[in-house]
């Protein structure tokens, strides 16, 4: 190995042909799809030669030291594949998730007016116009009081009690 790591090619084919065999038959037995293993196990022989020097004879030998490296890189293909599979299935339901419910919220939206129309008609006349004419036809306080030739304080007035009495009916929070 310390000659591989000088990059001696003699030398890593040499380990190569020791090991090619033991390493493809390892990484089978754990992905069991031959042309993954194939795949994985040359990405291990290229790590060797790529990292020859990491070696440490002291820690054990060649071979444990190639089928280490082999059995690592198998697993983490086969947690790579489950964790490509789990976000293929994530998005599968996600596209499958029911689409908007447009009755729901017409319904709902259709409640609403009810309410606020019934609320509306609990004012008194000038508060009514003047939050009808602010708020449904974007009247300013100003065009409300010309329009129905009030006094611009009255009309302010009045649309701050019916807004306060349109929140209590409708029993929205202060």
């Amino acid at each position: 190995m310390g000659r591989v790591a000088l990059g001696d090619q003699q030398a890593f084919t040499g380990v190569f042909e020791a090991v090619s065999g033991p390493v493809l038959g390892l990484v089978r037995t754990v992905l069991r799809d031959p042309a993954q293993s194939e795949e994985v196990a040359q990405e291990v022989l290229v790590e060797v030669w790529r990292t020859a020097a990491r070696y440490q004879p002291a820690r054990g030998s060649v071979m444990t030291w190639v089928l280490t490296l082999a059995h690592r890189r198998a697993v983490d293909r086969v947690r790579s594949e489950q964790a490509a599979s789990a976000r293929e299935k994530r998005v599968a339901l996600l596209d499958h998730t029911p689409a908007y419910d447009e009755v729901v919220e017409q319904v709902e939206s259709r409640l609403e007016r009810e309410q606020v129309r019934r609320c509306l008609r609990n004012l008194t006349e000038l508060q009514r116009q003047s939050v009808t004419l602010a708020y449904y036809r974007g009247l300013s306080y100003r065009e409300v009081a010309e329009l129905l030739a009030a006094p611009l304080g009255t009309v302010k007035a009045r649309m701050r009690d019916g807004l306060v009495r349109l929140r209590d009916c409708l029993g929205v929070g202060a």
